[in-house]
């Protein structure tokens, strides 16, 4: 049950980044969002874990700033392999990951007050 709430927050929060963002545009309805959310999550669990590794030195050194950078990589990557996203500039994916890691951040915290079975 936590996975599919984590799963409806992290596609709000992708609604929530093209709602705000004006390069970023998502094809479709709520089951285009659900999909986009769950190609991110996937990619950002195997790839994005890997990357935010081996560039930890970075990340230190930018007191974690290049995380947005990673993300929004991420994101991009996201973008190429879902016909259902599309993301105008690289500068337009920096911003949609400062808003989905901003939103996801705060529905996970009030999701986790919650006493989900």
């Amino acid at each position: 049950m936590k996975i599919m709430i984590r799963w409806g927050v992290l596609a709000l929060a992708v609604w929530a980044a093209t709602a705000l963002i004006p390069g970023i545009k998502v094809h479709g309805g709520a089951w285009d969002y659900l999909w986009v959310a769950l190609i991110f999550s996937v990619i950002n669990t195997f790839l994005g874990s890997f990357l935010k590794l081996m560039t930890l030195p970075a990340v230190i050194l930018t007191a974690g700033l290049f995380l947005i950078i990673i993300n929004a990589a991420m994101l991009e990557l996201t973008a190429r392999w879902s016909s259902a996203l599309t993301i105008t500039s690289f500068w337009s994916a920096i911003f949609a990951s400062v808003i989905i890691s901003v939103v996801s951040g705060i529905g996970q915290r009030i999701t986790a007050k919650q006493n989900w079975r």
